[in-house]
């Protein structure tokens, strides 16, 4: 996704609702010079790329995000990921990236992700790792 590709979708995800051209138009104008066309050719181009969906109103479209940030974000993850010729590699290479704020936020996806966890069965003192008795 381009720069203004990306500003455009920022404000559909944030408003979370069916928006008009107009909307994110004025919106973006507080930050940047842009025409109302520029924005219809935007938004149009990612329909065509699947990430809004759209439906008439009148003379107009009102666009409304596909997927969320979140699912973008992780697709994009996913895609530079793949194309790595060495996954364990580049997975630990991004994890010495990562701040200590998002190793926690990683801990608790995979948390969630695993689901809650089942209690260790109890050892007695003759029990042997793997659950086995001596």
């Amino acid at each position: 996704m381009g720069e203004l590709e990306d500003a455009v979708m920022t404000r559909v995800w944030k408003w979370n609702r069916p928006v008009t051209v107009r909307e994110v138009l004025e919106d973006l104008q507080q930050e940047r010079s842009i025409a109302y066309t520029t924005v219809m050719t935007v938004l149009d181009n990612l329909h065509q790329k699947g990430w809004v969906r759209r439906e008439s109103e009148g003379r107009a479209y009102r666009y409304e995000a596909v997927s969320t940030r979140a699912a973008y974000a992780a697709a994009l993850m996913n895609d530079a990921w793949s194309q790595s010729d060495n996954p364990a590699a580049a997975l630990v290479a991004f994890f010495g990236m990562m701040s200590e704020e998002q190793r926690q936020a990683l801990a608790d996806a995979i948390r969630i992700v695993q689901g809650p966890e089942t209690p260790a069965p109890a050892r007695g003192p003759g029990a042997v790792p793997g659950g086995g008795e001596r």
